[in-house]
């Protein structure tokens, strides 16, 4: 069985339609079903509903599953999803990470996708699979799941059994996007009111910093009236984003607050008003607005309680918040106190591409801005750093940034931007690699491309405590595009905001 298995899955004689046609795997919410059109998720009433999905990612995902708790190499899936063509790993990371954001949200156990450092993934959800008759065949060391059966006579998902125990907080910041109340006399709102809901949390989940309780749960609140602190108790979170939306005439007003539930403080509130001239701009424009200012805000919450905690009592993402908070002060003092808490995050947890990523940036600030270490021995160091961290986790937007930067600063400019690229298309609103982008981009040329990419990143998050980096970039570019006066008043701007930050005044 396992010999034919790996036969299948040998270069030239993978196929990938016959194996997807075979089988239907069931796991959590989702069935996959070639025949019948793909992936598709079922929610808590009962409706399935298509996740659209690249075939490639489809032929992975179902590689996975026939494999379930196997490791499959990443040349496995490569010879087998594309048959003969030439690719590099990243497509495949393009992919697994694509997989990741539908599957793994609302869960609490960490992803279903397990990256197995410098070899592949294992598929580690629980998977039940039909063969085309319809019989069931558990996976080894799953359990048995009863069927219910659906109105068109097909097996659906499994049932699954609510619990009422409190659910304990990830090791991530965690919010739950609760639906919007339509405040209007007008019920034909209400599903602009949902749709606004489903884009936030759409746009949040990209961020892999963020834990974001999926819409099946958040929406079970809908319509209810409800006290922040127990539904975030119930949901295992620490913020939530509620809002509402008013119409009067031919316009609507929508607010939106978020809420430490563990303090009950607001962290962060806006309202949008808008003409309703084409519903669907103005949903996709107030979703986007809202999804890219909470997460920073969520950001700058989590610095503030790291420092607030007592040294001792730190743990490995704590310790990478107090290693941002003191890198946001920009001087040689406070850089020197980050690294020594990077290096403790490392020192917790040596799994948490955090950690690494934090001490990269200290280190090339020590040499590049502050001149107190070897420049060469600290770009080594750096570049090190940055690539175990990418080892550990290959689909976090974040850690790609990271490497994109020490990459420019070595002078690789292409491979910066390639890097950047990466993130950006793993999270399109994420501000550090729309500002190594543009950090790339201004030293490699393409200046008032990469101009506009510093401005976006700044735009994205104005709090960002390497703002003091992004001003400077983008002084640089007008000075070099030859835009003195335009240069001038970046810098001047950035020294006003961080006068102990030594770069923009040379």
């Amino acid at each position: 069985m396992q010999n034919a298995r790996i036969q299948r899955l040998r270069l030239g004689r993978g196929n990938m339609q016959a194996l997807a046609a075979r089988d239907i795997f069931l796991f959590t919410n989702f069935r996959l079903d070639r025949r019948s059109g793909g992936l598709f998720r079922r929610g808590k009433d009962g409706v399935e509903v298509l996740v659209v999905l690249g075939s490639r990612a489809l032929d992975i995902l179902a590689l996975l599953l026939d494999r379930r708790g196997d490791l499959v190499t990443k040349d496995e899936i490569i010879a087998a999803v594309w048959q003969g063509v030439v690719v590099e790993d990243s497509n495949l990371t393009v992919h697994i990470a694509a997989l990741r954001r539908i599957l793994d949200e609302g869960r609490v156990q960490g992803s279903c996708i397990q990256t197995v450092v410098g070899r592949g993934y294992r598929f580690v959800a629980e998977v039940v699979r039909l063969d085309a008759e319809g019989a069931s065949g558990a996976s080894a060391g799953s359990p048995v799941y009863s069927f219910v059966l659906a109105t068109n006579g097909r097996e659906s998902f499994p049932a699954r059994r609510e619990s009422s125990a409190l659910l304990p907080l990830p090791d991530k910041p965690s919010i739950v996007v609760l639906p919007f109340q339509n405040m209007s006399s007008d019920p034909e709102q209400e599903f602009l009111a949902d749709g606004i809901v489903d884009d936030v949390i759409t746009a949040l989940s990209r961020y892999s910093s963020l834990f974001v309780i999926a819409r099946n749960s958040s929406f079970t609140y809908k319509g209810r009236t409800i006290e922040i602190k127990q539904v975030a108790r119930e949901l295992g979170v620490r913020y939530v984003l509620e809002g509402s939306l008013r119409k009067s005439g031919n316009r609507i007003r929508v607010s939106a607050q978020l809420v430490d539930a563990e303090t009950a403080k607001h962290v962060w509130a806006d309202r949008w008003d808008r003409e309703l001239a084409d519903l669907f701009a103005v949903q996709d424009e107030i979703s986007e607005a809202a999804a890219t200012a909470i997460a920073p805000a969520i950001a700058g919450a989590e610095r503030r309680r790291a420092v607030r905690k007592q040294p001792g009592n730190l743990d490995a993402w704590a310790a990478y918040q107090r290693g941002l908070w003191h890198l946001g002060k920009a001087n040689a003092e406070d850089n020197a106190i980050a690294s020594e808490f990077f290096q403790r995050a490392i020192d917790l947890d040596s799994n948490f591409a955090g950690g690494y990523c934090g001490l990269a940036t200290a280190q090339l600030r020590s040499a590049v801005t502050f001149a107190t270490h070897d420049l060469g021995e600290m770009l080594r160091s750096a570049e090190a750093l940055a690539r175990r961290a990418v080892t550990l986790d290959d689909s976090d937007a974040e850690v790609r940034a990271r490497l994109a930067r020490v990459l420019w600063v070595r002078g690789d400019h292409w491979g910066a931007q390639t890097e950047a690229e990466q993130a950006l298309a793993i999270s399109p609103n994420l501000a550090s690699a729309h500002a190594e982008l543009g950090a790339a981009l201004v030293f490699s040329g393409r200046r008032s491309n990469g101009i506009a990419a510093l401005e976006k990143s700044i735009r994205l998050d104005p709090r960002d405590p390497r703002s003091a980096t992004r001003l400077n970039q983008m002084a640089i570019g007008a000075y070099l595009s030859g835009d003195y006066v335009a240069a001038v008043t970046i810098a001047r701007r950035a020294i006003q905001s961080y006068p102990e930050y030594p770069l923009c005044y040379r």
